[in-house]
């Protein structure tokens, strides 16, 4: 079998077919060829981001990626990725991809790649062993079956809250209240994002760059984006998102200003949120955590959230030694 690596050309039919292999690899994570685009063109021009398709025959059998986080910005650390179709896996196509990737990378002189990884992903945990990445964080998925969920248990949980004096409100609403909506959102945002378990120290994106998450983005509901008010204070948040690949909906960030935390807000908000899955008749809601953070996995687990298998970052250092 010819293979041949060469970097990803963004034409309707290349992000079709690049769709497509995914989700045959990732079948319970699928995605369409306008969200592959979309997460492209909003990415941060600062941010380097590598692209590659793999072809046999001229056909696409495979992609890998390579970037920047902003989240954890360190101009000689990335993530890389590399997936190819199940019919076309075991011959060498993985490999040919990430050596390209390995390529590409060898001017920024990387002192850190990360790769993640289902657990139950045998295959792929395989390769990136045999490649010298090893297990740094885990991270649970949990899923909760809307549809089944009962609220009466937690029927004081909002009027705990309130009793309070704080206030759940939507962006939805808020928006037009509140002319600083997206600045004082921003500020909440980053500030809980400090304490979110992190392989690396947080490196918070620019204000113009987290805005484009938010504003234009056909995936973000306005009505199922909760916010928690301490008067005009904004104290707390969580958020469902919609994808075009799935009815599911999936929880975007849960947080409290640290002043805040353990009063019931992040779970009168989650339950929100959970009343607005069950409304619309979403199926599903999927949610993910690190399997440090015990607050947060108290909540879910409370809730009735199921954990699936974790994801692993994993981790090579280039250098033979962290940096």
């Amino acid at each position: 079998m010819n293979i041949i690596i060469s970097p990803f050309e963004p034409t309707d039919a290349a992000y079709a077919s690049l769709a497509a292999i995914r989700n045959a690899c990732y079948a319970d994570y699928p995605v369409t060829a306008t969200e592959l685009r979309r997460w492209d063109e909003k990415r941060e021009a600062r941010l380097t981001f590598g692209r590659l398709v793999a072809e046999a025959d001229g056909q696409p059998i495979g992609g890998a990626t390579y970037e920047h986080v902003s989240w954890m910005y360190h101009p000689q650390k990335f993530f890389v990725g590399v997936y190819v179709h199940p019919e076309y896996q075991r011959n060498g196509v993985g490999a040919k991809l990430y050596e390209r990737i390995l390529a590409d990378l060898a001017p920024h002189q990387p002192l850190a790649l990360r790769h993640e990884v289902r657990q139950d992903f045998s295959a792929g945990l395989r390769f990136a062993q045999q490649r010298g990445f090893t297990e740094e964080m885990r991270t649970w998925e949990s899923r909760l079956d809307v549809a089944s969920f009962d609220a009466a248990p937690f029927a004081d949980a909002e009027p705990h809250v309130r009793a309070q004096g704080i206030t759940i409100t939507t962006v939805a609403e808020q928006r037009e209240r509140d002319p600083e909506l997206w600045p004082r959102l921003y500020e909440l945002d980053i500030l809980a994002t400090y304490d979110v378990p992190m392989p690396e120290p947080f490196t918070p994106p620019p204000y113009e760059a987290w805005l484009k998450s938010f504003q234009a983005n056909p995936s973000m509901l306005p009505d199922a984006f909760f916010l928690a008010l301490d008067g005009e204070r904004y104290i707390g948040l969580t958020s469902l998102w919609w994808r075009e690949s799935s009815p599911d909906l999936g929880t975007g960030f849960t947080a409290t200003d640290p002043e805040y935390r353990r009063r019931g807000i992040a779970l009168a908000l989650k339950l929100r949120a959970i009343a607005y899955a069950q409304r619309v008749g979403a199926p599903c809601i999927r949610t993910d955590n690190a399997s440090t953070n015990r607050p947060m996995l108290s909540i879910n687990e409370a809730l009735g959230f199921v954990k699936q298998p974790a994801w692993l970052t994993m981790v090579k250092h280039p250098s033979g030694r962290p940096s």
